[in-house]
C-alpha cells in the first residue's frame, strides 16, 4: 500500500506535492499529542526566554543568521 501511495505522489506536480505536504502537516498539527513538549524541552524554552528577556541585544535576528548562512555557501 505504501509503495502505491508513493508512486501516486510521484505523479503529482511539485505544486501539488507541496499542497499535499501542507495538508498532512496541518492534520498532524491538529493532534495536540503530536506537539507535546517534554519537561526538558519546556525547561530549555523557559531558559532561553529568560535569557532573551535579560539580554535582548545578545541575540541575532533570523535575517542575520540566514544572510550569514547564505554567504558561506
Amino acid at each position: 500500500m505504501a509503495s502505491n501511495i508513493a508512486n501516486e505522489i510521484k505523479k503529482l506536480s511539485v505544486a501539488e506535492r507541496i499542497l499535499l505536504v501542507e495538508e498532512i502537516w496541518d492534520s498532524i498539527a491538529r493532534e495536540n499529542e503530536a506537539f507535546e513538549l517534554s519537561d526538558s524541552q519546556k525547561k530549555e524554552l523557559e531558559r532561553r526566554s529568560q535569557s532573551f528577556s535579560s539580554n535582548p541585544a545578545l541575540g541575532r535576528s533570523w535575517e542575520e543568521i540566514k544572510a550569514e548562512f547564505l554567504k558561506s555557501k
